[in-house]
Order: structure tokens, then sequence, then C-alpha cells
């Protein structure tokens, strides 16, 4: 893998835990970016070394999510079952889903990289887990809404 791949990568996880922290700490966008920046990316933690993120590509899906949750919020509740709204969900997907959600209407990515990115995520957070092939069917459901020409 590339440099520049494994930093847009890196950005994309720090971006699902920026969202999740900033969810469960009821902290602002500003303040967790920074401490991302300056505390995880390359930090080294029990003698392993973190990758370094795309700076520009972490702040922008950050501010993004922000930007666009409402939008992003209720594609996902109509791509998910009716019984289950995305506040009824697991906030680690919650948090995948506002990431992902956000770079599929904001961003420059085919759909199809976007969504095997944030499935690679989800394999990171849930490796032994189902939640995988349930990001994947999601994430499809949302890109085909927010990129139709894309699957045309």
């Amino acid at each position: 893998m590339s440099d520049a791949k494994q930093m847009r990568s890196a950005a994309r996880l720090y971006a699902v835990q920026a969202l999740f922290q900033m969810e469960a700490a009821g902290q602002a966008a500003p303040a967790v970016q920074k401490e991302f920046e300056d505390y995880r990316f390359g930090a080294e933690v029990d003698g392993d070394e973190l990758a370094e993120g795309d700076v520009k590509l972490f702040r922008k899906i950050v501010d993004d999510a922000v930007n666009w949750q409402a939008k992003v919020d209720q594609m996902t509740d109509r791509a998910l079952v009716a019984k289950w709204p995305i506040d009824r969900i697991d906030p680690t997907l919650r948090a995948l889903f506002r990431a992902a959600g956000a770079e599929l209407v904001e961003g420059k990515a085919p759909p199809k990289v976007v969504i095997t990115e944030f499935v690679d995520v989800a394999k990171a957070f849930f490796p032994e887990g189902r939640e995988p092939k349930f990001v994947n069917a999601v994430l499809d459901h949302m890109a085909r809404e927010a990129k139709p020409d894309a699957f045309s």
C-alpha cells in the first residue's frame, strides 16, 4: 500500500474515532481534531507506532460529518431496517456511517472506494462480527442514493 493511500485509510479510521469521541464526550470538532492531530497521528502506543493520517482528509470528513449530519443520518435511516433507526445502532457504527456518509455526500473519492475503505474500518473495530457485511450493505444503499450516476 502506498504511503498516501495508507495515510488516507488512517484518516478515515481516525475520523470514525473522532466522531465517536465527540458524541460520547460531548466535545466539539475543533478540540477533538486538534487532540487527534497532536497526540494520535503517528503516536507510539504500547510500543506500536500509530499510522500518520492525511490531516486534510481527516478534517474534511469530520467537518463534513458535522455539517451534513442531518442529511447523512436521514440517508442512513433509509438504508436501515425500519425497526433500527440510526439512534438505536452501536455508536461506533453510527460514527462510521456519519464519516462514510459525509464522504459520499461531499467527498471526491468514488463511492466504491469509500465503501471498501469503511468496510475495512468496520473490520478493524469488529474483526470477528457480522458488522462489516452490514456496513457494506448500508453503505451501498447510501452510495446509490448520494451518487446515483456512479452506478448507472
